[in-house]
């Protein structure tokens, strides 16, 4: 089986997300979509960031209804700050059959030579990269692993949902319906 892998902070998870990985999944490249919700991503230092129980919650609400979109927890239970290539080893080693693929934003791979054991991942994984408004032409040569997906590219951020949340005003149509009224009966980010 092919496994494209989503990793996120997903705080919260937001419908530029979704459509993104709804995308992903019509591209033909993979069978299913793993969410993986990042404790905490070692280039970011994020002080907003919800307990990562409370996160795995939203994105479970945003996908139920989606028997190929998948939420793993396997961050939670490895070393942090966690890093992709320890992530994609951890999920290798347990499930030896599925072929892996890792989603990324094209800002993403701008950088991705600073990646911990970047080049390992670009010789032992295909990498799924979508479009964003602030990438730039990475400073490393792409090799076959690497594919462009087209897809919808939008400046929906959780930065702007969280203010939002806290200004009072409605985030209805910015996030799934389910996980807008997570948010509300649990009166997160406020």
């Amino acid at each position: 089986m092919k496994v494209g892998l989503f990793f996120g902070s997903f705080n919260p998870i937001h419908v530029g997300h979704m459509i993104i990985a709804q995308t992903m999944l019509e591209s033909g490249n993979i069978d299913e979509l793993w969410f993986v919700v990042s404790p905490q991503n070692p280039f970011k230092k994020n002080t907003n960031l919800l307990h990562e129980f409370e996160r795995f919650d939203m994105v479970q609400a945003a996908t139920f209804d989606n028997p190929r979109f998948k939420v793993s927890d396997v961050e939670f239970h490895i070393s942090k700050p966690s890093y992709t290539i320890d992530t994609l080893t951890v999920l290798s080693d347990k499930f030896r059959s599925y072929d892996f693929k890792l989603i990324i934003g094209g800002d993403n791979l701008t950088h991705f030579h600073k990646w911990k054991n970047y080049k390992e991942i670009l010789k032992q994984y295909e990498l799924l990269v979508y479009p964003r408004p602030s990438a730039k032409t990475p400073s490393f040569e792409c090799p076959d692993t690497v594919k462009f997906i087209d897809a919808p590219q939008m400046q929906i951020s959780a930065t702007f949902i969280r203010d939002r949340i806290r200004s009072g005003y409605s985030i209805r149509y910015l996030v799934p319906k389910e996980v807008e009224e997570l948010i509300l009966s649990r009166k997160l980010f406020v």
